[in-house]
């Protein structure tokens, strides 16, 4: 949902914060780490799954549960399609990618965005794609997602196979850790060359809906138990820096995204894929892109992983996009 950053950007939890108790670093601390998203070595290699997994689609403008085909053949006729993810859910891995390979089936004209590789490898990206270097080359250099090869690679690969462009949309994780600390302040402090990765127009209101939801999810992070008016001044401050951090992502993958698909020629269709915070309710990426794209047809789709598919929380979930994509999720594994 958040940036990926190092573990080395993550404060100690008895660290202080700008002044505050252990409590505001232990806070911090916590929400920090889901910004956490390790980036190791590649795994074996795996296959893509020939059909789409068994999942529920339920249809927020119609009111009604419609096939994965319907919702495929509705969202091959936009122009930007907004996936939205749990990160950590590997049906909804395997759905992605039978959603991108069905798009295929109906639009030819395919980009390809993604939050999990950042800008400054985008070269590193094309040269990989265009069979310029190997796997090992680009996935030893580009920083690749923890799971890669069994959650991204398969839309990787079926966009180099396709020819189509990759989009690697998401500011450097360097340089949202530095937003996250110092704020949209920092972006006036950056490098001719770190400048580059970032977009060149930023818009991060703090009284719209979007931040209200960041603010809400900043809370859900906290320890329990009462916040000191201490803990609750530093609690803001943080979440208005990290807020900071989230809106320059969201406008860096929407630049990027709506950039390659204009590039690509009035018949192309964009599909972006992130946490799926960034683009629910249609806000963060998905009101950035509409923002430099306002003509674009858009579909917003939400993974939403459940214990059981008999009984689904539509109303809980309705709002957050056009198609709610429940998933059965894995039963962690007995200790």
């Amino acid at each position: 949902m958040f940036a990926c950053l190092k573990k080395s950007d993550v404060p100690h939890a008895n660290a202080r914060v700008h002044g505050h108790d252990a409590r505001v670093g232990a806070r911090a601390s916590l929400i920090l780490a889901v910004f956490l998203a390790a980036c190791s070595a590649p795994a074996t290699p795996v296959s893509a799954p020939g059909t789409s997994p068994v999942v529920r689609v339920y249809d927020t403008r119609a009111s009604a549960m419609v096939s994965f085909d319907q919702m495929v053949r509705t969202a091959a006729r936009a122009d930007l399609v907004f996936f939205g993810e749990q990160h950590d859910d590997p049906v909804t891995h395997a759905t992605e990618l039978a959603f991108l390979a069905a798009i295929a089936e109906r639009r030819p004209n395919v980009v390809l965005s993604l939050e999990m590789f950042e800008r400054d490898v985008q070269t590193l990206l094309d040269r990989y794609l265009a069979g310029q270097i190997g796997e090992p080359e680009f996935l030893a250099a580009s920083r690749p997602w923890d799971r890669y090869n069994t959650d991204y690679r398969g839309m990787v690969e079926l966009a180099r196979a396709r020819g189509w462009p990759v989009v690697a949309s998401n500011i450097p994780r360097r340089v949202a850790s530095m937003l996250g600390r110092g704020g949209l302040a920092v972006l006036d402090t950056l490098s001719a060359t770190e400048k580059q990765w970032t977009a060149r127009e930023h818009q991060c209101p703090r009284g719209d809906e979007y931040f209200r939801r960041f603010a809400e999810q900043m809370q859900g992070h906290g320890p329990g138990g009462p916040a000191s008016p201490s803990d609750t001044a530093g609690l803001g401050r943080m979440t208005e820096r990290f807020y900071d951090a989230q809106c320059a992502k969201d406008e860096a993958m929407a630049e990027a995204m709506v950039a390659y698909w204009q590039r690509a020629g009035r018949d192309a269709i964009a599909v972006h894929y992130d946490g799926a915070f960034h683009s629910d309710y249609g806000l963060g990426t998905a009101a950035r892109a509409r923002r430099r794209a306002a003509a674009a047809r858009t579909v917003v789709i939400s993974a939403v992983p459940v214990a059981s598919l008999d009984s689904l929380p539509i109303a809980e979930h309705r709002g957050k996009g056009d198609y709610l994509v429940f998933t059965r999720r894995v039963p962690a594994p007995a200790k």
